[in-house]
């Protein structure tokens, strides 16, 4: 069993909170887009280093980096550090995450949100962490950190070239590059509806149930 010293995890894991709020600072757009997701909370388990941490957005636009916490998370991601390396060296994001042992779970469209928002900022998660916990232990908790904020991006721009290859080679098609662009923005946004009135669903069931055990 992994034992980690939870003074140096929680001392690295301030320095790379100090990271990422600075590079929030430099970003007024990325500033603006996380304030509208102030009070989610995002769950990352590493399961080959028995470690889960949590980010937490909290009013003002600050992220929190945490090594515990009671609540629940709005989305949950699961993997072996080998999972997310992986990812991050992959040129078909999307298709690595399907096959790989990576569990989602909670709000896919939070996460997708807020992976787009982290994704454009130049963010050195490595140095805090190694300095508190060492080369090995360091680096791979920045390589899980790296993975979870880009691989949405990689995916994304995965699909985006798949189905343009299939519009233009197999469909012979030659579809404007602005309509190609709204049609992957609908296809996201579609997503994000569905979701939502999926919760909505569940929302009005679990209600129904309420009333009739009353």
């Amino acid at each position: 069993m992994t034992r980690h010293d939870p003074a140096l995890l929680s001392a690295a894991l301030l320095g790379a909170e100090r990271a990422l709020n600075q590079a929030i600072l430099l970003a007024p757009t990325s500033h603006r887009e996380l304030e509208a997701l102030s009070g989610t909370l995002l769950g990352i388990e590493v399961t080959s280093l028995e470690l889960t941490l949590y980010l937490e957005l909290v009013p003002g636009a600050e992220v929190r980096l945490l090594h515990h916490c009671e609540e629940k998370p709005t989305a949950f991601v699961r993997g072996s550090i080998e999972d997310f390396t992986a990812l991050i060296a992959s040129d078909d994001p999307a298709a690595t995450l399907i096959n790989s042992g990576i569990e989602l779970q909670g709000s896919s469209a939070s996460l997708i949100h807020l992976q787009q928002v982290i994704s454009g900022m130049d963010i050195d998660w490595e140095a805090p962490l190694v300095e508190r916990l060492g080369d090995v232990m360091g680096h791979q908790i920045a390589e899980a950190l790296r993975s979870v904020f880009s691989w949405g991006e990689g995916a994304r721009k995965s699909l985006k070239r798949q189905m343009s290859e299939y519009l233009l080679e197999e469909g012979r098609l030659t579809p404007p590059k602005l309509e190609l662009e709204h049609f992957f923005e609908g296809v996201q946004t579609l997503s994000m509806q569905v979701e939502r009135a999926q919760a909505k669903v569940e929302r009005l069931m679990a209600k129904a149930a309420s009333r009739r055990t009353q």
